[in-house]
């Protein structure tokens, strides 16, 4: 009997070449080449920077997408949560100092993933529906909290989150950074990560073999409220004003970054490597599709007809490698 992992195991390479985040790596560089010669603005220093810089809010929230998909779940309240607690930050910021404000939106942010996830864990309610509602509401308390209107006149120190730097690199680029650092970590080296994909995976062989199948399945929910904030929090340093709409949209971005990374919407399978390139990839598209001064009202079916290009690519591949 022969060993079809034997090959893999003997050369990691080979492993590596055969993964889907090299794959993804791999589309990343060709679409970067493509919009190279597309526009002779796009490898500029300065729009490195702005692909970059433009990564941080959709790749913090990609971050608790992530893990909530890995799960077998969704969350499609992130960006009604987005610009709820960007409302609560705001008004906190009025009355009290940064240091103290926005813990306080973190906080309400993991409030309203908890929510989230003990009615879809500890209920057993359809996580789609869940957040469906949980989306109305957020939304609904933005305007009400906010008084129907932009909320500006913050603190000018709050800026220095986003603009200072350290060897020349922004604190937002490098706050992202190291998020993606911890959570890489921890999904791959921790019993809570392996939990969280054998939760995706298969739910009753986790309970079976003793996991807390419970606190798993509610922690990615918490994570993707309280990382919700954190994203909005950068957004308000930089445009200083917080505005009842904001984050409309975002988590259709979310999901497609995790999607597009190689995650399955069934769970148990992505990785943040690919949640990553994932981002950086719709990030570069809709920066190369400015270069060259293609219309917004186009960029939406320009960018999901890559989305779907890509996943029907990699679900041929899949069905290619099944049939050997």
């Amino acid at each position: 009997m022969t060993d079809s992992t034997a090959p893999t195991r003997a050369n990691p390479l080979i492993g590596i070449l055969r993964s889907l985040e090299f794959r993804m790596f791999c589309l990343a560089l060709i679409l970067g080449i493509l919009l190279s010669l597309s526009s002779p603005f796009f490898l500029t220093e300065r729009n490195i920077f702005n692909i970059l810089d433009q990564s941080v809010v959709i790749g913090i929230v990609a971050v608790g997408m992530t893990f909530v998909i890995l799960t077998g779940g969704i969350d499609l309240s992130v960006g009604a949560v987005f610009g709820l607690t960007g409302i609560v930050l705001a008004q906190s910021l009025q009355i009290m100092p940064i240091p103290l404000a926005i813990p306080l939106a973190i906080a309400a942010g993991a409030t309203i993933g908890l929510l989230s996830g003990v009615l879809v864990a500890a209920f057993g309610l359809a996580p789609f529906v869940v957040t469906l509602g949980i989306m109305a509401i957020a939304r609904s308390l933005s305007f009400i909290f906010s008084g129907q209107r932009s909320i500006s006149g913050l603190p000018p120190d709050l800026d220095a989150i986003v603009y200072s730097t350290f060897l020349g690199i922004p604190a937002n680029v490098l706050f992202l950074i190291a998020l993606y650092i911890l959570a890489w970590a921890y999904l791959t080296y921790t019993k809570g990560g392996r939990t969280i994909y054998a939760v995706g995976s298969n739910m009753e062989a986790a309970q079976a073999a003793g996991l807390s199948t419970m606190f798993y399945s509610i922690l990615p929910y918490v994570i993707s409220g309280a990382l919700a904030a954190v994203a909005v929090t950068f957004s308000l340093a930089q445009v200083m004003s917080a505005d009842p709409m904001a984050g409309n949209g975002l988590e259709l971005d979310a999901i497609a970054a995790v999607v597009i990374g190689g995650a399955s919407l069934f769970g148990g399978r992505g990785s943040i490597v690919g949640t990553l390139l994932g981002v950086l990839i719709m990030v570069m598209i809709r920066n190369g599709l400015n270069l060259m001064g293609v219309s917004p009202f186009w960029q939406g079916t320009a960018i999901g007809t890559i989305i779907i290009l890509a996943l029907l690519a990699e679900r041929l591949v899949n069905w290619r490698a099944a049939r050997r």
